[in-house]
C-alpha cells in the first residue's frame, strides 16, 4: 500500500513540476517578447527624436549662414 501511495505521490509531483515549468517558460517567453517589442518601439521613438533634432540643427545652421551672408 505504501508503494502505491508513494508512486502516486511521486507521479503527481512530477506532473505538477512539469506543468509549472512549461507555464513558467511560456510566461518568460511572453515577457521577453513584450520587452523586445517595447525596446523596439522606444528605439524608434528615440530615432525619430534624433532625426527631428538633426533637422532643427540643420535649419539653425542654414539661418546662421544666411545671416552671415547678409552682413
Amino acid at each position: 500500500m505504501r508503494k502505491i501511495f508513494l508512486s502516486t505521490a511521486v507521479l503527481g509531483l512530477l506532473l505538477a513540476t512539469t506543468s509549472c515549468r512549461e507555464s513558467t517558460a511560456e510566461k518568460a517567453e511572453d515577457a521577453i517578447e513584450a520587452a523586445a517589442e517595447d525596446t523596439e518601439d522606444n528605439l524608434e521613438k528615440v530615432g525619430d527624436e534624433i532625426e527631428e533634432l538633426g533637422d532643427e540643427i540643420e535649419e539653425e545652421i542654414q539661418e546662421e549662414r544666411t545671416d552671415a551672408d547678409d552682413n
